[in-house]
């Protein structure tokens, strides 16, 4: 299994982020645009908080509030789980499960480098195994 830092690669660097200031519609359109479930929220360079579909359909939606009045701060995740770039991917899937979390904010001390998610995860075990499996391959019919 590789580092997550291995798998950041693949991203193109850039820290997909809202501001806590941010509406929580203009969060929402900002999810859409990138199709993603969760963004980084940002304050200047530091991890604040992450913002995802799940805060916005629990605390806006089933609470009945103005996604258009509430900021980003009101309900977001504050008591974010990170993890650093040498994490191993078996052990973001073991965490992600226990703690039923889908997105994991990785960090080099205080520098946010990105955010991995249950499906770079699973893509990487795939290949994994996929490798593993055509490596036996191999070396039973040489």
């Amino acid at each position: 299994m590789k580092a997550v830092g291995e798998l950041l690669k693949k991203h193109d660097g850039t820290l997909w982020h809202v501001t806590p200031d941010m509406t929580v519609y203009a969060a929402v359109e900002r999810l859409a645009y990138h199709g993603v479930g969760a963004l980084l929220v940002m304050e200047g360079d530091r991890l604040a908080g992450v913002f995802s579909e799940r805060d916005y359909t629990r605390k806006i939606t089933l609470q009945g509030r103005n996604s258009k009045e509430t900021r980003v701060a009101e309900i977001m995740t504050t008591e974010v789980i990170t993890v650093s770039a040498t994490t191993r991917t078996r052990e973001c899937m073991s965490l992600m499960s226990v703690r039923k979390i889908r997105h994991l904010p990785v960090i080099d001390g205080t520098r946010v480098l990105g955010m991995i998610s249950i499906r770079d995860i699973m893509n990487d075990i795939i290949a994994d195994h996929e490798s593993t499996i055509a490596s036996l391959h191999s070396y039973i019919t040489s």
